[in-house]
């Protein structure tokens, strides 16, 4: 039996080492693997695919807290049918839950409903946030952060789109859309 320990945090200004002194206290030879991403999905979360990938049967996947894993039922479900398929059980060492025990099943899936309902009341304070801040009038938007007149520019110098987008360090599709929408204004 092999147990991985899987820590994460969202920003890249945080570090995991709170969490790997839990996972060491309990767990010394535990192979852990860490990962600076979003929880709010799995999409995208290379390390946590790689250790399911890894986990074999009798292995254990070790979290310091559920959020750590995942922020909502639909991803924290699949996670645990992932380890259930492969004859592996999850622990989330802050609530003392262990997927190898009826109950610890049973309290997971309860804790996966809260952490979902968190995260979409978090989302709607931050709507509710946004569409106050534009009711006074201090919410813009994302701002553009590409140069428009450069791309035009760079077009009216003779360079094609690929180029322009190479040098900018943008899509082509982004270059076009500008280049397109420059057109339409001009040719009315």
């Amino acid at each position: 039996m092999t147990t991985f320990a899987y820590c994460r945090v969202s920003s890249l200004d945080q570090d995991t080492t709170i969490q790997e002194a839990a996972i060491r206290t309990v767990y010394p030879d535990a192979i852990i693997r860490t990962e600076k991403a979003s929880g709010t999905t799995t999409v995208g979360r290379e390390v946590l695919e790689i250790l399911l990938e890894m986990i074999s049967t009798g292995d254990k996947l070790v979290v310091w807290k559920l959020d750590r894993l995942a922020r909502n039922m639909n991803d924290l479900t699949n996670i645990v049918q992932t380890l259930e398929d492969k004859g592996a059980a999850l622990e989330i060492l802050d609530q003392k839950i262990d997927t190898s025990t009826a109950s610890g099943k049973a309290f997971l899936q309860m804790l996966g409903v809260f952490a979902e309902f968190e995260t979409n009341l978090r989302k709607e304070r931050q709507m509710a946030g946004i569409i106050k801040a534009k009711a006074e009038g201090k919410y813009r938007g994302k701002q553009a952060v590409i140069d428009t007149e450069k791309v035009k520019q760079m077009k009216a110098n003779g360079r094609g789109a690929t180029a322009i987008a190479r040098e900018m360090g943008i899509g082509r599709a982004s270059v076009y859309r500008i280049l397109n929408n420059y057109k339409k204004h001009f040719s009315q």
